[in-house]
């Protein structure tokens, strides 16, 4: 009887330590997953339930005018596509984003060759070209402002001195062709530092090896940087042209602060116009629809470049 009691706790306490080991490897097993969770739920909550609202009030005509909500469909993307303000609004958007993007991506590389060399003074030249970055936009703003006033323009003061521009000189945020280059160049100047700190982060991760290995091959800088580090920095450049492609189409403080849209709506793009409807006018649904049209197009982009970042990584594995 006792024999036969000391084997039921022996397999009881083997049963016991089975199931505490199976719950460690369980643990062990979804640990990231785990780990993750939080940090997966605030992003949900945080950028989720913004998107999910935007999306349902663009079928509605939620206004602050009124009392109750009707469901209209795609009555409000309908009546944007037939205003005229709006499709000035969507072609800006193109230029600016697509220019934007394009100057930054050229320009950035070209920066990052100045940051990755070894060289005397090399801590003060990333400082200051590392400032439009660091520096707030409402505040860097400000000096754009000073630089584009039509009375006290830094450009048009050396233009005059070079004798290349008479008085009183160029209204730059006068006329839509130079407001617009306007807001480019304030833009390009912000978002330059990221382009470049992402293409620098990219070389450097190419292993060293595989570099050292190429120069004695005899290979050049030129092949080196085209045949070796550039296709296995691919990856993350992609991903931060992403990142600049969404900046530039999303971005509005930099056209609310300079120009307001104008002069008339020659600068006016889909993060302003939609602040103007929804917020200024209080026509919510409306504005919610301005801001969900660039969704699909974005969407899609980001996509087919993060299936190439895909790729990429597959190639050189």
């Amino acid at each position: 009887m006792v024999a036969v009691e000391a084997e039921d706790l022996g397999a009881i306490t083997a049963g016991t330590a089975g199931r505490r080991l199976g719950w460690r490897r369980a643990l062990r097993r979804h640990a990231k997953y785990l780990t993750l969770a939080p940090v997966t739920l605030y992003m949900a909550a945080i950028l989720g339930t913004p998107l999910v609202l935007a999306i349902v009030y663009s079928l509605t005509d939620i206004s602050t005018s009124r009392v109750g909500v009707r469901f209209v469909g795609l009555d409000n993307f309908i009546s944007l596509v037939r205003d005229p303000v709006f499709v000035q609004a969507l072609v800006n958007t193109a230029i600016y984003g697509g220019v934007s993007t394009v100057l930054t991506g050229l320009l950035g590389t070209a920066m990052a060759f100045v940051l990755l060399p070894s060289y005397r003074g090399k801590s003060v030249v990333r400082f200051i070209m590392m400032l439009p970055w660091t520096v707030p936009i409402p505040l860097s703003l400000v000096g754009w402002q000073w630089i584009f006033d039509p009375q006290f323009s830094v450009i048009n003061w050396v233009a005059h001195e070079l004798g290349v521009m008479g008085q009183p000189g160029v209204q730059w945020l006068g006329f839509p062709t130079t407001a617009m280059i306007s807001i480019i160049a304030a833009n390009v100047w912000h978002n330059l530092p990221f382009a470049a700190i992402i293409f620098v982060a990219a070389i450097i991760g190419v292993p060293t090896e595989l570099v050292e290995a190429a120069k004695v091959d005899g290979a050049g800088w030129w092949r080196r940087m085209t045949r070796v580090m550039l296709p296995l920095a691919t990856p993350i450049l992609l991903l931060g042209f992403v990142f600049n492609l969404v900046f530039n189409f999303t971005d509005l403080t930099i056209v609310y602060l300079l120009t307001q849209g104008g002069p008339g709506n020659a600068t006016e793009i889909l993060s302003y116009d939609a602040y103007q409807v929804g917020i200024l006018s209080g026509d919510m649904g409306r504005g919610a629809a301005i801001t969900v049209f660039l969704l699909p197009f974005l969407a899609i982009v980001s996509y087919l470049f993060l299936r190439a970042i895909r790729r990429a990584r597959v190639a050189m594995s």
